[in-house]
């Protein structure tokens, strides 16, 4: 990155429109000093439309991964630091409560309007601290006792974001996609085009939200602030939205001519004309566009295990090539046995950490990966990957042997050595050990695979059901604690272990094993249940954790709550993803590989696809 060359160019419609006057010339559009990126192989042609796709509305997210991952910073390539990036530089303080941004001088909205700190103003103030718009505070942009952060606006170009105290992994999830889509908003909010939906600048507004048909004045501003449905909002994004989702098959974003990267060149970005999202019914109907080569880019929804072969056969039909990515679950699937149950029986069976060990014993984690993850993957507990910093090898194997004489042993130990005549082990109140593991009816390997430890547990007395649910179901039994235990894909492998660490001690709705202890540190012990006496400690921990802004002394304090959780073995872990792809055209260029797949690094964003482009 550095200054840009003083000859930029543009793309050739962009051209066009400044000849006949119906846009201003480049140099009126770009910043001073625009971003300067590097691509990934060589400098990039103009023109083409990428075509990708996404299955169902539930899926959109795909449109921001690709074309909307613009936030004040964002994560390298890498994903080892936190760079600038529509913010031209930040620093924060060496205590760690106040960090510094400087915007680009010049830097415009799609539709030409200045953007300065008045957008970041309107979108700190009258967006997330409104709350009637976002009731609940952002956590990572709150203080311990849940007051917010401060914004000083210093200039049209400079603001500080003030903490009471040290925030110590602000701008590492300033820059994740699942925190910065908020505070990321302030990147996303122009005043000049929605200050007319809110209530502080339109005293009208909640009659014209009726009139519209929305039932509050909130459901009116979040439908004109969203990039993917109106086609009227200004963006900072490399595309803007023009056929927005609900209003046909499909999703179009053309380029952004205001857009504020260029090359090394000073031919200014995007390369790619426009990106096509097709909205298909069902995966086989993506797959079918894979492999007769009508994606140039993809992998959301295709990439499973048993595509892989399928794409591989049809690699001379759609001109494509199979790329490596490196996922960052470390887990296939994580069984979760709800430890704070509301039956005080099951409660009692599923905390007794032997009957979990008993059970982790008893699966055949070789079985399971030839039978269902195509041969590929090793037996691995929820634990960071290999190549994490966080790895602890015996956190990641305790207990994955098949050996049903320690299973046995352990359930022994647990209290269940009483059996009924079919052989089910009896739990304290006499009645045989039985209980539904819920699943998400999308998740087909994890079906597949929970058939085979229902037979494994079957050997050991203890006796499960398979629940299928739709995942909007899936999600209101276990946030209500309705559920006896389910099974997700265990997140956390890489760096998101320390900015997620669901799985490692009860901190999110997603900890699924605990969520009441979950609630009880997101409110630092307000509401929720409190959790025994090792989990405290790791909350405490994490407290301390996220007001340090020592790198070094953070990593430290996860260390020791990962060693806690390998003590106290919250869920049961089977197997270790360890193939996981995308498949582009050989006509596509710039995209890196291998290329990271996390829902914090949301690739593609990170990987720059305003640099992609098709020759």
């Amino acid at each position: 990155m550095g200054t840009a060359p003083a000859a930029a160019k543009e793309a050739p419609d962009l051209a066009h429109k400044v000849r006949t006057g119906s846009l201003p010339p480049l140099r009126e559009r770009l910043p001073v000093k625009p971003l300067v990126i590097e691509p990934t192989e060589r400098i990039g042609t103009y023109g083409g439309t990428w075509h990708t796709g996404f299955l169902g509305p539930a899926n959109s997210y795909w449109v921001n991964y690709t074309a909307g991952y613009e936030g004040l910073v964002r994560w390298d390539v890498p994903w080892q630091k936190v760079i600038p990036n529509v913010a031209e530089s930040f620093e924060a303080s060496p205590d760690g409560r106040e960090f510094t941004f400087v915007l680009r001088e010049g830097m415009k909205w799609s539709d030409g309007e200045p953007f300065t700190t008045a957008d970041i103003e309107f979108s700190f103030q009258d967006g997330i601290l409104d709350q009637q718009l976002f009731p609940l505070p952002m956590s990572f942009l709150t203080n311990g006792d849940g007051t917010p952060a401060r914004l000083n606006v210093e200039d049209d170009r400079t603001f500080r974001v003030v903490f009471d105290e040290p925030s110590g992994l602000f701008l590492e999830r300033l820059a994740s996609q699942s925190y910065g889509t908020i505070f990321g908003d302030t990147v996303a909010y122009p005043r000049h085009y929605l200050e007319k939906f809110h209530p502080k600048y339109n005293p009208d507004v909640e009659e014209e939200a009726r009139r519209l048909k929305y039932t509050a004045w909130t459901d009116l501003f979040f439908a004109q602030a969203s990039y993917t449905s109106n086609p009227e909002l200004p963006t900072l994004n490399a595309w803007r939205v023009t056929t927005p989702l609900g209003t046909s098959g499909r999703v179009i974003a053309e380029r952004n001519p205001y857009y504020w990267k260029v090359d090394p060149d000073g031919k200014q970005l995007p390369y790619i004309d426009a990106i096509q999202y097709d909205m298909s019914s069902d995966v086989n109907a993506m797959l079918l566009k894979v492999t007769s080569g009508e994606y140039e880019f993809h992998f959301p929804g295709i990439n499973t295990l048993e595509n892989k072969p399928v794409i591989a056969r049809s690699k001379d039909a759609c001109d494509c090539r199979i790329f490596d990515m490196t996922f960052t679950r470390m887990n296939w699937m994580v069984i979760a046995l709800n430890l704070t149950h509301r039956d005080p029986v099951k409660r009692e069976i599923f905390q007794n950490r032997d009957f979990r060990i008993g059970l982790s014993y008893a699966i055949d984690r070789p079985k399971l990966i030839n039978a269902v993850f195509q041969r590929t993957g090793k037996p691995w507990q929820a634990a960071p990957r290999q190549e994490s910093e966080f790895y602890d090898a015996e956190l990641a194997t305790q207990y994955t042997a098949y050996d049903l004489d320690q299973a046995n042993n352990h359930l022994d130990a647990a209290g269940y050595r009483r059996r009924d005549a079919d052989g089910a082990r009896l739990g304290p109140d006499g009645a045989p050990i039985s209980f539904f593991v819920d699943v998400a009816t999308t998740d087909t390997q994890a079906i597949d695979a929970l058939g085979i430890v229902r037979a494994d547990w079957g050997r050991i007395g203890v006796g499960i059901e398979i629940r299928a649910l739709e995942r909007s179901l899936f999600y209101t039994r276990k946030e209500a604690n309705q559920h006896d235990a389910n099974v997700w894909g265990g997140d956390g492998g890489l760096k998101d272990a320390m900015l997620d660490p669901r799985w490692y001690f009860p901190s999110s709705s997603e900890s699924n094993y605990a969520i009441p202890w979950a609630t009880w540190f997101l409110s630092r012990g307000r509401n929720g249940e409190r959790p025994p006496a090792p989990a405290q400690r790791q909350m405490e921990l994490y407290w301390q954790l996220l007001s340090e802004p020592e790198e070094n002394t953070r990593k430290e304090l996860f260390e020791e709550i990962l060693r806690i959780a390998k003590e106290e073995f919250y869920v049961i872990g089977t197997v270790l993803p360890l193939s996981v792809y995308g498949v582009k055209t050989t006509n596509f260029h710039n995209a890196p590989e291998p290329m990271i797949l996390s829902y914090l690094h949301p690739d593609p964003g990170p990987d720059r696809p305003e640099q992609f482009f098709i020759s």
